[in-house]
């Protein structure tokens, strides 16, 4: 994972310190373009541990246009948990309880988590449901056909966005507009690659899981459509270190990448929706040991 740590070092030597919505602070730069190839190995980071539970997840969560927490507290993932809880903390049902109890409470309490663990038309909403179109079901059915009709040079229509202005201000009073905004897909000799614009990018905290969740994504979508994956390529808008982060980004810097791990799936599955999370494994993934760092929200 040079890409990431080159990242890392380009931020701390090139970025400039820059006031942002959350009272955190950043060091920040604008522009910048990571690429993987998926042939090489799983593009995990190894200079820290990932939990790749929650990475799994959360992807089958957007794929299956989900935008309730229940379905990710139900299973144990706390990702999102932060935004949602402010919000719960700030009103007049706030109990006292703390961000795990409020998280257990939407796992079980269908009541509760309609009113509390409801985050807005966030991606999976979009993915699934923008302005009435299923963006994946096209996009994996625009891809097998310009595969059948030897077509695939002239493919250049195939995106999926979550950015939906009308719907923009809805999605930020429950979480976050989208971070990750669109993403695009590429085919050519047999292979799939796929591009992510990333409008804000947390990159201690949140570009590692965004790296493994879309090549992860293209893997499934190469699966479905009878390809071999290509390339991810990451391409960021702002891209910063959180202040509070910069003693983890230098332990992480310190530390030497292990081999990249293989991600192995389910050759059975031929569906996009079909997949569960134990259609997954990892093997062969090494790693230094976890470094915590606090969400800006």
């Amino acid at each position: 994972m040079k890409q990431y740590l080159d990242l890392l070092e380009t931020i701390l030597e090139k970025g400039t310190k820059k006031e942002d919505r959350t009272g955190t602070g950043t060091i920040s730069m604008f522009g910048h373009q990571m690429r993987f190839d998926l042939s090489e190995g799983f593009p995990m980071v190894t200079t820290k541990k990932l939990h790749l539970k929650s990475i799994i997840y959360e992807l089958l969560w957007f794929l299956n246009g989900d935008t309730n927490l229940q379905y990710l507290a139900k299973n144990n993932v706390h990702i999102w948990d932060d935004w949602p809880y402010r919000r719960y903390k700030n009103s007049a049902d706030f109990k006292g309880e703390t961000i795990r109890e409020f998280s257990q409470k939407v796992a079980i309490d269908d009541s509760f988590a309609e009113k509390w663990g409801e985050l807005g038309p966030v991606y999976g909403k979009q993915w699934r449901d923008f302005s009435g179109v299923d963006q994946i079901t096209w996009v994996v059915e625009q891809i097998k056909y310009l595969q059948e009709n030897k077509e695939s040079p002239y493919g250049r229509r195939l995106i999926v966005s979550a950015w939906n202005p009308p719907e923009v201000e809805e999605m930020a009073k429950a979480g976050l507009p989208p971070c990750h905004t669109l993403f695009q897909f590429y085919v050519n000799d047999g292979k799939l690659s796929c591009q992510l614009y990333q409008r804000s990018a947390d990159v201690f905290l949140g570009v590692p899981f965004n790296i493994a969740s879309y090549a992860l994504l293209t893997m499934m979508i190469a699966q479905v459509t009878g390809l071999e994956a290509g390339d991810f390529v990451h391409t960021f808008g702002d891209v910063h270190i959180y202040l509070n982060h910069l003693d983890q980004v230098k332990e992480q810097l310190s530390r030497t990448p292990f081999t990249l791990p293989t991600m192995k799936i389910n050759p059975e599955v031929k569906g996009i929706f079909d997949f569960k999370y134990e259609d997954f494994e990892v093997t062969g993934y090494q790693s230094h040991p976890h470094i915590k760092g606090d969400v800006a929200v």
